[in-house]
């Protein structure tokens, strides 16, 4: 299982998800929410059920799921019985909480891209 906005999906993105899939046989991603970015202080340019759409359609990515609050993963690990939350090394550390439901892997981060950046770029 994996989290995240996926705004302005790029590279980086694509990356993530095919180097989480490597960890189960399954991967189940759970898409922000406009609303719930907001309270992030984040502003999305792709709403929210278009952004879904791109990430389920993606081969490694079996089920996409809302996040709709930080406090839903560890209902979200017990109800889909995930063995392994991944994400991005820029996390790293914030979500150790979570060792005592699952494995917890950090993967680095595709270096040079991020949404961010990319919307820094289009200002």
């Amino acid at each position: 299982m994996t989290y995240g906005t996926f705004d302005m999906f790029h590279i980086g993105h694509l990356k993530l998800l095919n180097r989480a899939k490597t960890f189960g046989d399954r991967l189940i991603v759970a898409v922000s929410t406009d609303e719930f970015n907001l309270t992030k202080g984040k502003k999305t340019v792709i709403p929210f059920e278009d952004r879904c759409e791109i990430v389920k359609n993606i081969k490694s990515v079996d089920r996409v799921i809302a996040e709709l609050s930080w406090d839903q993963k560890i209902q979200d690990i017990q109800n889909y019985e995930i063995e392994t939350f991944v994400i991005g090394n820029d996390w790293t550390g914030k979500f150790d909480f979570l060792k005592k439901y699952c494995n917890v892997i950090y993967i680095p981060r595709t270096e040079g891209i991020s949404s961010t950046d990319l919307k820094k770029k289009l200002k």
